[in-house]
């Protein structure tokens, strides 16, 4: 898939998968393969293996390899596979390499290790992994790295790079940098579900989406009623705030919290592994209450 072909998919959601690991924090590929067959019922614009929610930093290369050689075989190529590497230039690099020959369509570049780095080293980082593959490439503003718009002017220099995704729900900075750079690149809306209605009303179009997990009709219905101009209501204030709300209780929550409801639904969500903290019994208890709400609306 060439870089413009990727560019143009990236309307609506797209599904962030938890990577599910078993009681013994091994990888359970059989569990992703079945996650990612209850997500194609409402397919995606597209599905990111290894993201954050996918817990990307506790992967080693070969569980790296192994997840995105899984969603693309999974997936069979109804909705591209975008995978998620980060770390250092050397490691995204081959990460990027590895995903490409396993048929990956794009790569979605986390920040760099290193939370000082000026805007020089930035730039010298993500020209190394958008030259690494042929592939589109995405860049994830997340946690520290908030640039400011000449820095993002000039990563819209690099070739490969077809969209950007804002990860710290910044509608503020967002909007002078879609002003500032406009339609060079795809922008998308990536610090949650909640955020939905307000990246829509800046023009966005596509948001990174972890309710896909739990039901890829709720994602795909919150993408076409903020399309539309049409209030959210209860889709809003009876699933994904109270879920939302859960998740932001504790630090590594988005996680832990996915995960957990996927298992009281009967998919694989498994366990965390550490740093990622598991769930307080009282907040489990709470996990337990909402989760018929989300039985309702089926993937």
């Amino acid at each position: 898939m060439q870089p413009d072909e990727l560019r143009s998919t990236l309307v609506g959601p797209i599904a962030f998968p938890v990577t599910p690991f078993k009681d013994d924090l091994s990888l359970d590929l059989a569990g992703l393969a079945g996650n990612v067959q209850a997500l194609l019922s409402h397919p995606p614009a597209a599905i990111v293996a290894a993201g954050g929610t996918g817990e990307l930093y506790s992967l080693t290369p070969a569980e790296h390899r192994d997840v995105v050689s899984t969603i693309v075989r999974e997936s069979g190529g109804r909705v591209p596979v975008i995978a998620g590497v980060g770390f250092n230039a050397a490691i995204a690099t081959d990460l990027a390499r590895d995903a490409a020959r396993s048929g990956a369509h794009g790569i979605l570049a986390f920040p760099p290790y290193y939370p000082q780095s000026d805007d020089e080293g930035l730039v010298e980082y993500y020209r190394a992994i958008g030259a690494a593959t042929p592939l589109g490439l995405l860049i994830y503003s997340r946690d520290w790295f908030h640039p400011g718009a000449a820095l993002v002017q000039r990563l819209a220099d690099i070739p490969t790079l077809v969209a950007w995704k804002e990860g710290q729900g910044d509608i503020r900075r967002l909007q002078t940098l879609m002003s500032r750079v406009g339609s060079r690149l795809c922008w998308v809306g990536g610090a949650g579900d909640d955020m939905v209605p307000a990246y829509y009303a800046t023009g966005v179009r596509a948001y990174t989406s972890s309710v896909s997990n739990v039901s890829a009709r709720v994602a795909r219905e919150l993408h076409e009623r903020a399309a539309s101009g049409t209030e959210p209501g209860p889709l809003m204030t009876d699933l994904i705030v109270p879920l939302y709300a859960l998740r932001g209780r504790r630090r590594g929550y988005e996680v832990t919290v996915m995960k957990e409801l996927m298992n009281l639904l009967g998919l694989a969500g498994g366990v965390v592994r550490p740093p990622l903290p598991r769930l307080a019994p009282a907040d489990l208890e709470e996990l337990q209450k909402l989760a018929p709400h989300w039985r309702e609306r089926p993937a």
